[in-house]
């Protein structure tokens, strides 16, 4: 019988491994430098806390399952809802205000796999709970941006809309919430064709001309902040998306104060969910084609969704396996250094044992060292430490060790002497 790994997912090996590793620790390092502390949550949850946010069709995307006591749980399709559902219960009456932490960790979507698309696939983003905003968001935002700069992905295009805008235009009209949704789902899919047939075809979703063609001009004005004066124009007649368009005019200033420039205004950002409730934003890198967009997030309310009290949060999530793909894309491959700090070689059996005290020595003292437990002649551990790449190799001989010494070379040197350079 041959076992394969199951659709959807993959195999990581060593050195992919470590360039994931270390594109994790310098995303750490980012966000903990702006205050962030990380958490868990679990890698399922009840099946209700992802029907309450995205409703019950979002079960056909999911792996979700009973268990021995017949409860109804799914493996996390994304972990917003589980940090919500963390709020609630651990830290919404005992918190200081405002909350920011961050998260890491696998999710499962059962989907058609593509390229960029997998069945298991890793998030990492993270949540700013009961900041106010405009200026959280701003801030939310410039970490972002920094996140990405620092793995050398200098094309990503940050693009900034507020769905108060559109609501608003919506509120005024007297559009139904089923209506709104269904445009908003529309908007989110990016497919200007489709969304014109929606407004203005044989039976529009919206039976309103005026509004059809405010929307089909709005969503189509995306550029730098020389825009706005468009927008206002736009929804000059209008009260109710007034307040929206004044907090994202805040925000463009507030970007400039945190120093964010490479972001563009699109008001065909819509992240089609009920819960966005002001600034959303997607991030695109040009040259992944297709798979372009490697983060998402915004304002919400969530927390409030689950019964909980209103709390302003604002959040986001790197798509971390597009991240990888990105910094293949645009950066210049670097040659990882070897896994080991030394490397260390008994040249006969009278030394082994000694050879191995020496190596949990290294070990205990923070050296990442590695050690023959096969008997190799030198010339073959010469070749092994050549290959693995090792810059120190410790030679340990009987006369050395007779006289409590160990002879400690540079690997570049002896592969240079090997060779006759």
């Amino acid at each position: 019988m041959e076992f394969t790994r199951p659709r959807g997912t993959r195999d990581f090996l060593f050195e992919e491994m470590r360039k994931r590793k270390q594109a994790e620790g310098t995303l750490r390092r980012i966000f903990e430098s702006y205050g962030y502390q990380e958490i868990k949550t679990p890698l399922f949850e009840e099946l209700s806390l992802f029907t309450t946010k995205s409703g019950e069709e979002i079960v056909n995307q999911l792996y979700n399952f009973k268990d021995k006591s017949d409860r109804e749980l799914t493996l996390r399709p994304e972990i917003t809802a589980p940090v919500a559902r963390l709020y609630l219960n651990e830290l919404e009456k005992t918190a200081v205000k405002p909350i920011k932490l961050y998260y890491y960790g696998s999710c499962f979507r059962y989907e058609r796999p593509q390229k960029g698309r997998f069945r298991q696939f890793w998030q990492f983003g993270c949540e700013l709970i009961g900041a106010k905003t405009p200026q959280g968001e701003a801030e939310v935002i410039a970490l972002c941006s920094d996140a990405i700069k620092s793995l050398g992905i200098t094309t990503a295009d940050v693009n900034i809309n507020h769905l108060g805008i559109i609501r608003g235009l919506f509120k005024h009209f007297e559009i139904s919430t089923e209506t709104q949704r269904e445009i908003m789902v529309v908007i989110d899919k990016g497919d200007k064709d489709l969304l014109i047939e929606s407004l203005s075809g044989d039976e529009p979703v919206i039976d309103n001309d005026e509004l059809n063609q405010i929307l089909l001009k709005l969503i189509d004005l995306v550029g730098d902040k020389s825009i706005i004066s468009e927008v206002e124009e736009l929804i000059e007649p209008y009260d109710e998306p007034k307040e929206a368009f004044e907090e994202l005019k805040e925000l463009i200033s507030l970007l400039e104060a945190f120093q964010v420039q490479n972001y563009t205004l699109n008001l065909g950002v819509a992240r089609g969910l009920d819960y966005y409730t002001g600034i959303v934003f997607e991030i695109y890198v040009p040259e992944l084609g297709a798979q372009k967009q490697i983060c998402g997030g915004g304002s919400y309310s969530l927390v409030k969704l689950f019964g909980g009290q209103e709390v302003e949060s604002t959040g986001f999530a790197l798509g971390f396996d597009r991240l990888m793909n990105a910094i293949e894309e645009l950066t210049d491959e670097e040659e990882l250094p070897s896994h080991l700090d030394v490397y260390v070689a008994p040249i006969s059996a009278d030394v082994r044992v000694k050879a191995y005290e020496i190596t949990q020595t290294l070990r205990q003292n923070g050296f990442k060292t590695d050690v023959d437990l096969n008997g190799k002649k030198f010339k073959k551990l010469m070749n092994y430490a050549d290959k693995i790449k090792v810059e120190k190799i410790i030679i340990i001989g009987t006369n050395d060790l007779a006289d409590g010494k160990v002879t400690v070379k540079d690997m570049d040197n002896i592969v240079n002497h090997i060779k006759g350079e």
